[in-house]
């Protein structure tokens, strides 16, 4: 098997017998004189034979020199195009979105609309998985998680802040009135399995109750339990914004507690879909500016 000299070095002798010059193949590398002039001394070592004669101001390939930059030169082209060839198709592929079932379900279809006419709204295909996105395996180019944000071998970016806060329906605040997060204690309370209600009630140096009625593990479903008027629930801000807007949920008091997790915006820092997955982490950051109940954060 015949081992290839460095790709470097084959490039400083292709440029310095097209110029006939260590000094001007130095200027298109962008590296010194010097280094030019030790790539080729150490590809004449590995070769076996002098590559170049001085003649005056000028460096002259020996034939068999020239005929090796010759075909350095069409190899580089053919990298050149197929390079180029991988860099239209990532501009011609679908950019697959993972993203968080209730992120997709909650806060984004709303702002949809806002994608369209938009470059970061160009072919992207958009996947709802409740399982971690594997960037290399399954396809997928960015995301959109729920956590802490450290994923390791991740870029990762806060699309925003939230925080927990009581809703029930109107209804049922009319049959339940409260006015101080101690009444919570009175009305019925929905539960979810990994957000408990000591996460709210600690904070204003209340016990938390034990445990009864109803226990969701999904938070959009909890939502939905409390807009039918059956408790209030613990909620996140990010996934609420429209109900409360429309009336649907209602905020018992304005007293909210800050939430350690949140939405992220993902992606592999390798990605050669980068500049698409930058525009479109920009266009979400730029929309969660406007969320009610949510610190946005500015992009990076």
């Amino acid at each position: 098997m015949v081992r290839l000299p460095p790709f470097f070095a084959l490039r400083a002798l292709e440029a310095a017998a097209r110029h006939r010059s260590y000094s001007r193949a130095a200027e298109e590398l962008s590296v010194t004189h010097g280094a030019v002039s030790q790539q080729i001394r150490k590809l004449e070592e590995e070769l076996g034979a002098r590559l170049f004669e001085r003649r005056g101001n000028a460096m002259i390939p020996t034939a068999e020199a020239e005929r090796l930059a010759r075909e350095v030169a069409r190899a580089h082209d053919i990298l050149k195009n197929a390079v180029g060839s991988f860099t239209k198709a990532a501009e011609r592929d679908p950019l697959v979105v993972s993203l968080d079932p209730q992120f997709a379900n909650r806060w984004l279809p709303t702002r949809l609309a806002g994608l369209l006419g938009h470059p970061a709204g160009a072919n992207l295909e958009l996947r709802v998985d409740s399982r971690l996105a594997n960037f290399v395996t399954d396809g997928a180019d960015m995301g959109v998680r729920y956590g802490a944000g450290n994923w390791p071998g991740l870029e990762t970016v806060r699309l925003f802040r939230e925080s927990l806060l009581p809703v029930c329906s109107p209804e049922l605040l009319a049959r339940h009135p409260m006015k101080a997060p101690q009444d919570l204690l009175a009305a019925p309370l929905l539960h979810h399995s990994h957000r408990p209600w000591s996460l709210w009630l600690g904070h204003f140096g209340i016990e938390s109750p034990a445990v009864q009625g109803m226990i969701f593990e999904d938070s959009v479903m909890l939502l939905e339990a409390a807009a039918q008027g059956i408790g209030v629930a613990l909620a996140r801000s990010g996934l609420i914004e429209q109900d409360l807007r429309s009336g649907r949920l209602v905020r018992p008091f304005e007293l909210d507690v800050a939430s350690e997790l949140g939405f992220w915006v993902v992606w592999r820092p390798d990605s050669r879909k980068l500049r698409r997955i930058h525009a479109l982490r920009d266009w979400l950051i730029e929309a969660a500016r406007g969320s009610e109940g949510a610190e946005a954060v500015e992009a990076a």
